[in-house]
């Protein structure tokens, strides 16, 4: 399960990177990119872990 959801978060990721604008990015969307991937950072130290 967390290979998947490592995958899951990778493509999230990589889909929220697409839809931020190259300028004046809000803030919320620059926090909402941090949790994403501090969420992926644990889900591939959990999948170590296994």
């Amino acid at each position: 399960m967390s290979a998947e959801r490592v995958r899951e978060l990778e493509e999230k990721i990589a889909e929220f990177k697409r839809r931020i604008p190259p300028h004046s990015v809000p803030p919320a969307m620059l926090q909402e990119l941090e949790e994403l991937e501090e969420q992926l950072e644990k889900a591939k130290e959990t999948g170590k872990e296994s």
